[in-house]
């Protein structure tokens, strides 16, 4: 009778604990199943009867929301043992998302480029750049049952946006999605503020308009309003009220020339005036004179009449 072997499987996660539950196959050097079956209580599955050789473990299913199955291995039967073999599943991943927005208007933000690193000693750090609708997704190992903390910097900001360089920590649980939102501030243009070298200069003597010096008789006439380029007056409008007939004949000059002429004939009349108030006081005198019996006008003496 041939001999035969066995292969004892213990199943453990992460942090030593023992899962129950978890489905493995075993296949021969043919790809066929030789044997399968489930862990107990304690964690344990055995397969006996195996005739000698190299078979393919495969686990199907980890029994647990928060493990995944752990990759396939060689196992090695030989006659009259059992292969004891030990198979750790690990927590699943947490899975990511960064999400990018602007600051002021909450728009998402494609192009940021972000560095995810362990936070503790270990791991692999993940870097991620965010699409068109702002967003970027990455899975997260996770080593403990508890959660494996993380830092979320940003390495490269959106075009016409300031950089981020504070870091996000989060801490990423087995098989619990994670959403975080950054925002970033639009850059501001730098305002010129003149130095002061750069103010204002003081106008000069040359920089003021010289006063114009040229003689009153030599500067251009400015025509007047209603006046033809060529001085003549502009014909009034056909609807204006017709001017007044005027008397021919010349007018009384005006002018400096006819002040001369008015203060002599004022004076003229003044002494004029004066001559007549004097010759009429004498004929007063002379009337009351003849009353009284005095002379006439031809010298002789007058008679009272009874």
């Amino acid at each position: 009778m041939p001999e035969t072997g066995g292969v004892e499987i213990s199943k453990k996660d992460p942090d030593g604990r023992s899962m129950p539950g978890a489905s493995f196959n075993l296949l021969d050097d043919a790809g066929k199943e030789a044997a399968s079956g489930r862990t107990d209580s304690q964690g344990r599955l055995a397969f006996q009867d195996l005739d000698i050789g190299i078979y393919r473990l495969k686990e199907t299913s980890s029994g647990s929301p928060l493990h995944t199955v752990a990759a396939d291995q060689d196992v090695i039967v030989n006659p009259g043992t059992a292969a004891r073999v030990t198979v750790i599943d690990p927590f699943k991943p947490a899975e990511l998302t960064v999400e990018k927005t602007d600051k002021s208007s909450g728009k998402p933000l494609p192009g940021a480029v972000l560095n995810v690193t362990p936070a503790g000693s270990g791991g692999e750090s993940a870097t991620v750049t965010t699409g068109k609708n702002g967003t970027a997704t990455v899975q997260l190992p996770v080593a403990t049952r508890t959660g494996t903390p993380y830092k979320i910097t940003e390495t490269k900001a959106p075009a016409g946006y300031e950089l981020d360089s504070a870091s996000l920590k989060i801490t990423a649980k087995p098989g619990t999605p994670e959403k975080v939102t950054l925002a970033d501030t639009p850059q501001h243009r730098p305002t010129h503020t003149p130095s002061p070298t750069e103010t204002a200069p003081t106008p000069t003597a040359s920089d003021k308009p010289a006063p114009d010096r040229t003689p009153e008789k030599q500067r251009p006439s400015t025509p007047r309003p209603g006046a033809s380029a060529s001085g003549a007056a502009a014909p009034a409008p056909s609807s204006a009220t017709p001017a007044p007939h005027k008397a021919t004949g010349s007018l009384a000059h005006t002018g400096a020339g006819s002040t001369s002429w008015l203060l002599g004939a004022a004076g003229i009349v003044l002494a004029g005036g004066a001559a007549v108030i004097i010759a009429a006081r004498r004929r007063r005198t002379d009337g009351s004179a003849h009353t009284d019996g005095g002379s006439s006008r031809d010298g002789q003496p007058r008679i009272r009449e009874p």
